[in-house]
């Protein structure tokens, strides 16, 4: 590890002699990638030399401990005990910022949720969700564009697709695919009886033009007039867009906007990142069954979470967590949830190394 670490410090020197050449700084896209890449070798490099002068401080407190004595050597002992307790913390550091990196890391993800199981409980609780994605991502200064919406009868979600754009946003939103159940009393039932409802999350990691290539012979496009609940017209002209690709039979409708090539280009960017996340299984038996997991059949065997609403209870069944606020995480605080999964993301990245 410490060959490997001195040739990204010598890396680190070579990048950021090329972040002060003006042909690289005029070069948007170059110096863009210079500077995502030296953001990861000051980590990396920061911490190694933290870990230089604490292995040093070690040896030194080391060798004053064996010719101490009396309180002195009570004092080196804690001090020894400090220093070890920080290289230990150091060194797992670095060996989790020296794995390989998710390919999705810098990229902003598309999100899609649907009301899968109980009917028009399960749509609310899809607009629940979306709620509570809504109020997370502006307490962690993310933005959150709708793509598209299908409101259901009673003021749920059909279906709901949007951006979420920032900081991290894929290494935290990626935990939160899969089918997530509810459980409460629905405000249609009259004898007060906890019923058990299904709304699925999908992530996306969003793909550029340039990632994914489509053919337009490959698509087929039909437009129609917008509806909303109850499948009452909202428009009077064919703004909404369905477009299907043909070699893979995703179909991706918008109707949002009033403009048809508004809509069409909303499509365009969900079947891409659709496409790209296919692509991205295909090569990786792993990521393929990770899919497979966030999808699931929306059935209520298959969940990642339960919301129970009695009992103001949150569990996260892949890590046996249960918090008891269920009101704070459904106005948005997931951060405990969220962090505990990254960590054990992280841990698991670190057994398989």
């Amino acid at each position: 590890m410490l060959d490997r670490l001195e040739d990204l410090a010598r890396e680190l020197v070579d990048v950021e002699a090329q972040l002060s050449d003006p042909d690289v700084y005029g070069d948007q896209a170059r110096s863009a990638e210079l500077g995502r890449r030296h953001k990861e070798l000051e980590a990396i490099v920061s911490r190694s030399r933290a870990l230089a002068d604490r292995t040093s401080d070690l040896a030194t407190a080391r060798e004053m401990y064996a010719e101490a004595d009396g309180d002195d050597r009570a004092l080196l002992r804690a001090e020894i005990d400090d220093a070890e307790a920080a290289i230990e913390a150091l060194t797992d550091e670095i060996r989790l910022l020296l794995l390989p990196r998710d390919p999705n890391d810098d990229r902003n993800v598309i999100v899609e949720i649907r009301g899968a199981e109980g009917g028009e409980e399960g749509n609310l609780f899809a607009r629940d969700l979306f709620s509570m994605y809504q109020a997370w991502a502006s307490r962690r200064g993310w933005g959150l564009e709708v793509l598209g919406a299908e409101p259901s009868d009673m003021g749920g979600y059909d279906q709901v697709t949007f951006q979420v754009k920032g900081d991290g946003v894929w290494s935290r939103m990626k935990h939160e695919g899969g089918p997530h159940r509810v459980q409460r009393v629905p405000a249609t039932e009259a004898k007060g009886r906890v019923h058990t409802s299904i709304a699925t999350v999908t992530v996306l990691p969003e793909a550029d033009e340039v990632d994914v290539t489509i053919d337009p012979n490959d698509l087929q496009v039909d437009v129609y007039r917008s509806s909303g609940p109850g499948g009452q017209s909202v428009n009077t002209t064919d703004s909404a867009v369905r477009i299907t690709h043909l070699p893979t039979g995703l179909v991706v409708s918008m109707q949002d906007e009033k403009s048809q090539l508004q809509n069409k280009e909303r499509a365009l960017r969900v079947l891409r990142s659709r496409l790209l996340k296919a692509e991205q299984e295909r090569v990786d038996a792993e990521a393929s069954e990770a899919r497979r997991s966030q999808v699931g059949g929306g059935s209520r065997s298959e969940k990642i979470r339960t919301y129970n609403v009695k009992e103001n209870r949150v569990t996260d069944h892949r890590l046996g967590l249960t918090l008891h606020r269920l009101e704070q995480v459904l106005a948005g605080d997931l951060d405990e949830l969220s962090d505990a999964l990254v960590a054990a993301d992280q841990a698991a990245r670190l057994t398989e190394a």
